[in-house]
């Protein structure tokens, strides 16, 4: 009898294209989920008939009340090497295996140029107004040239971000509690003197740091009334970073000049959530990972733990 294996939040359909899962296709029945699942009451019961689960990033917490919930549960496959919401002991003491995959900076890096290139020039304004009829140029856009970019975090997608600023003719700076001249000067930046200065003094402020205690509402109110109201702000990393009140109150203010965002509390986002109607937000539904190289190392990875759980010998096992 072939164990039974859940793809959640497969929303574009091609975790059987991207990956070559015949190789586990005798033993394995693969069924992928298109919509989210909301809620450990709706989860519990639609995984109740699965051996193995596939999840994407961190979107699906798997707390111990739940994976109790799921006696056939036997394998958990994450994608990345970092995941802050399965419960490990949990896992291990109900016999389930976390595994994980690799996964590229790359993808974040390029969303993240996307994100903040579309705020400066105006795109999505100037080509909604193009198709429909509206004016012909409504927007005077915002120079990248010797205006100066300041970095949350210069690990390895800040230094990324840093390189293609400096690329650009930017002045890049960079700031965070752990950050030392020494990696400073291997990217080639400013070592900001506080998050203060670093906000005060930047024409763009871009966030790359990790979700934690520290940072979690590193930036509020009071930060954003330090920013310039020419200043944008972008967020590829995690909503919590960011106070979301916060930011919503000084886009709707006009305190600042505008946001670019791919993170947000809840994801997917309720239709009535006010960040799809706040203004000069250009918004994207957390598209930071999503790329056909980087979803075929996950489920291309998510088939080779699968079948070294099969064989006895997991690999990339998590935490």
């Amino acid at each position: 009898m072939r164990l039974r294996c859940a793809v959640l939040d497969d929303f574009q359909q091609v975790a059987t294209e991207v990956a070559d899962w015949a190789v586990v296709a005798d033993d394995v029945e693969v069924v992928s989920f298109d919509r989210h699942i909301e809620g450990e009451d709706a989860l519990a019961a639609a995984l109740a008939g699965f051996d193995i689960v596939v999840t994407l990033r961190e979107r699906v917490p798997f707390p111990g009340s739940l994976i109790a919930r799921l006696p056939r549960l036997k394998l958990i496959v994450a994608s990345g090497m970092r995941n802050s919401v399965i419960d490990y002991a949990a896992a291990e003491a109900h016999g389930v295996t976390v595994c994980g995959t690799a996964s590229s900076s790359t993808p974040p890096v390029e969303l993240t140029w996307a994100l903040l290139l579309g705020l400066a020039r105006g795109i999505v304004e100037e080509s909604n107004a193009l198709r429909s009829g509206g004016p012909w140029q409504s927007t005077v856009g915002a120079d990248l040239h010797g205006r100066r970019l300041g970095l949350l975090g210069l690990g390895k997608i800040g230094g990324r971000v840093a390189q293609i600023g400096l690329a650009f003719g930017m002045r890049v700076s960079a700031w965070s509690r752990n950050l030392t001249r020494e990696r400073a000067d291997e990217v080639g930046v400013e070592l900001a003197g506080s998050k203060e200065e670093l906000l005060a003094d930047s024409d763009f402020v871009s966030v790359h740091l990790a979700l934690g205690d520290r940072t979690r509402g590193l930036l509020g109110a009071a930060e954003f009334a330090l920013l310039k109201p020419t200043a944008y702000l972008i967020n590829t990393s995690r909503a919590a970073i960011v106070d979301q009140d916060a930011l919503l109150d000084a886009l709707h203010a006009g305190r600042i000049a505008g946001a670019g965002v791919d993170v947000f509390d809840v994801e997917p986002l309720p239709a009535n959530h006010p960040m799809r109607t706040a203004p000069r937000l250009l918004a994207t539904p957390h598209l930071g990972y999503v790329s056909r190289a980087n979803y075929a190392t996950y489920y291309g990875q998510a088939v080779e733990d699968i079948r070294a759980f099969l064989a006895g010998a997991p690999v990339r096992r998590l935490p």
